[in-house]
C-alpha cells in the first residue's frame, strides 16, 4: 500500500537512480516505484527517456505547448492593440 511505504525524497539524482535501480541492480518497476513515491508510469517514462536520450532525457522540460492552433497571426494582434490602443473605452 502506498500508505505504508515511506517514499524517498525525490531530488535531481532520483530519477536517475530509481532508473539504475531497474537496469543495474534488477528490481521491479512496480518495487522500484514504490520505494521512491512515485507511479508506475512516471518510471516507464523515465526509463524511456533515458533509453531515448541518456541523461539529456531526465532533465527539465517545459510544458507550454509546441504552438496554439486557435491562436491569431501576429499582424492581426498588432492591428487590435493598435485599434484598443487608439479608441480606449
Amino acid at each position: 500500500m502506498w500508505s505504508d511505504v515511506a517514499a524517498r525524497p525525490l531530488t535531481k539524482a532520483g530519477p536517475l537512480q530509481a532508473i539504475l535501480a531497474v537496469i543495474a541492480d534488477g528490481r521491479t518497476v512496480r518495487e522500484v516505484a514504490t520505494d521512491w513515491g512515485v507511479c508506475r508510469r512516471t518510471m516507464h517514462r523515465w526509463l524511456a527517456d533515458y533509453e531515448a536520450e541518456g541523461l539529456e532525457g531526465l532533465s527539465d522540460r517545459s510544458h507550454r505547448p509546441a504552438f496554439c492552433p486557435h491562436q491569431m497571426p501576429a499582424t492581426v494582434e498588432v492591428m487590435v492593440l493598435e485599434m484598443r490602443r487608439s479608441h480606449p473605452y
